[in-house]
């Protein structure tokens, strides 16, 4: 039976965490203070290159084998810009145009006022001066 991508998703995201534990454990060489320091290390601002080497590595493999595991799971995996391009959508209709109004009923024509809701004119604003005498 075909497990859904959200399965899928969150088995893989945790196997990678997992193994960058274990690759943070390697780092500090089994030493706990060493592990939280390199813990503390971590910030939303860490960029791939500040982490150790061993991480990285760790990473690098997990999402090689992240990539393997969905295309096992049958989902396909495809470059950026290998998809199918999709027909250009018009403004009025769907692919192609169709012209205007295709499928709709009869135009209602204008609306009195001008067409804004409180009988047109100039929105908003100061009223007009009156003339000094």
């Amino acid at each position: 039976m075909p497990r859904a991508a959200n399965e899928v998703m969150q088995s893989i995201l945790f196997s990678t965490v997992l193994d960058a534990v274990e690759a943070l454990k390697g780092v500090a060489k089994g030493v706990p203070n060493n592990l939280l320091r390199e813990i503390q290390r971590i910030h939303p601002n860490t960029t791939f290159e500040d982490l150790p080497p061993e991480l990285q590595q760790a990473i690098a493999t997990s999402v090689r084998a992240a990539f393997t595991r969905l295309l096992k799971e049958g989902y396909s995996v495809n470059p950026s810009g290998s998809a199918p391009p999709r027909p250009p959508v018009t403004r009025h209709g769907g692919p192609g145009g169709g012209g205007p109004r295709q499928g709709r009923g009869p135009g209602r024509g204008p609306r009195p006022g001008g067409g804004r809701p409180g009988g047109g004119g100039k929105p908003g604003g100061k009223p007009p001066r009156k003339p000094q005498s």
